[in-house]
């Protein structure tokens, strides 16, 4: 028998999902605060060890009342661009709270993070000279690529042989020499091998790789040893979770045997960002149009990949529920059906072949886990206005926590 996300956890609150459409528009993303606030205590009590502070990354979703809570809940944050370091100042996030883990930025971007406090990360020689040359004498983090990848997808694979990402160990010698020549303090190392995974034993791994590269830097403050935690997108199969107190059982071990061993006082971290936001968001929207077209049978709705890429970047999986008069569409029999969007691309597709029941116009669809890389891989391709983001707050009541695009959003930019 499937399980319905939102039946089991109460997720729409006090809300109906056709109120909630009436409200905010379709489609609508929607929130709920009790679970991310769950999620983010997981996170944060994950290693046994005081010291132990989890950062969340913000590119997994940076709406601003998000990364309030997230804040409230004691996490501290990584940041990718200048923008999102100026949102994360804007929710309240402190500058020593924050870690810049810049790739192929600019000069200018560079030096907006310097200026405005925040610890910068080289992932390259290139950048790490860069910095020097922008603040000689400065204290600066790098990221180190420990040679193990990890994820559901080739592109969200961020270390190994094939990897953008990261300064790789055998040039080590070449970091020491740059921090020499610019008096630069090395104060941290991270890493981050890929995102999704749902067994933890290369994450383990690499971490065993990052704290020996650690023993090879003596000032060190902190080791960030990524993130990457998966959550189960296919919860209606019965998807076991990532065995999370284990895993966190077991880098407890890892780190405190290598503390015992050096005698080193350092700070760990770790930066998860879809672990944290991703269940707490559902994605609704409205079947539009029903038809065949040859033995294939298409269900049309105002979701396109505008609105959610990750089905179509990564061929991503998403569970979805269907209402009719706000009960989830259980019974009847099934059929293959594949549901699209209302973009003008023969890929803009959510679910290919999916076992559904009957589905017609005016029914309202819901994808499930959308929290995370949902919102904010949106975009206005097609002209199309972004969604409205609605925050069921912790006593089950909705709260607009963003707008929906208008029409007059479209032209901004233009005067001239």
């Amino acid at each position: 028998m499937r399980e319905y996300y939102t039946e089991q956890t109460g997720f729409y609150g006090s809300s109906k999902p056709s109120e909630l459409l009436k409200e905010y528009g379709s489609p609508l993303y929607v929130y709920n605060e009790a679970i991310l606030r769950q999620r983010c205590r997981e996170m944060a009590g994950l290693v046994c060890d005081p010291a132990f502070k989890s950062n969340y990354s913000a590119k997994a979703n940076s709406n601003k009342e998000l990364l309030r809570i997230i804040r409230d809940e004691g996490l501290h944050a990584d940041a990718m661009s200048a923008g999102e370091i100026h949102v994360l100042l804007a929710a309240g996030f402190r500058p020593e709270e924050l870690l810049f883990v810049a790739n192929n930025v600019s000069q200018d971007e560079m030096r907006y993070a310097i200026e405005a406090g925040v610890l910068v990360s080289c992932d390259s020689l290139s950048q790490l000279r860069q910095f020097g040359r922008l603040n000689p004498g400065g204290r600066v983090a790098v990221r180190f690529n420990p040679g193990i990848g990890a994820g559901h997808h080739e592109k969200v694979i961020t270390a190994g042989e094939n990897t953008k990402f990261g300064v790789n160990i055998e040039l080590i010698c070449e970091v020491k020499a740059i921090l020499e020549e610019y008096k630069l303090k090395l104060v941290g190392i991270n890493q981050h091998i890929g995102s999704l995974f749902m067994e933890s034993t290369p994450y383990l791994d690499s971490v065993k790789r990052l704290l020996s590269i650690a023993e090879q830097f003596e000032e060190l403050e902190f080791v960030d040893m990524g993130g990457g935690f998966g959550i189960p997108y296919h919860k209606q199969e019965g998807q076991e979770r990532l065995p999370l107190k284990e895993t966190g059982r077991l880098l407890t071990e890892v780190i405190g045997s290598w503390t015992r061993k050096h005698g080193r006082d350092i700070k760990i971290k770790m930066e998860p960002g879809r672990y944290v936001v991703a269940e707490c968001g559902v994605l609704l929207g409205t079947v539009h149009a029903v038809k065949n077209n040859g033995r294939k049978t298409y269900i049309g709705t105002d979701i396109g990949f505008n609105v959610l890429l990750r089905t179509v970047l990564y061929d991503s999986y998403h569970d979805l529920e269907f209402y009719r008069n706000d009960s989830i569409i259980k019974s009847g029999e099934t059929s293959p059906a594949t549901v699209v969007g209302n973009i003008c691309e023969s890929g803009d597709i959510m679910a290919r072949d999916r076992e559904l029941p009957a589905i017609v116009e005016g029914d309202l669809i819901g994808i499930m886990d959308a929290g995370a890389y949902g919102y904010s891989m949106a975009s206005n391709y097609n002209n199309r206005l972004r969604p409205a983001e609605v925050l069921i707050s912790t006593d089950g009541t909705p709260r607009l926590i963003r707008r929906r695009d208008t029409i007059e959003d479209l032209m901004r930019g233009f005067e001239i």
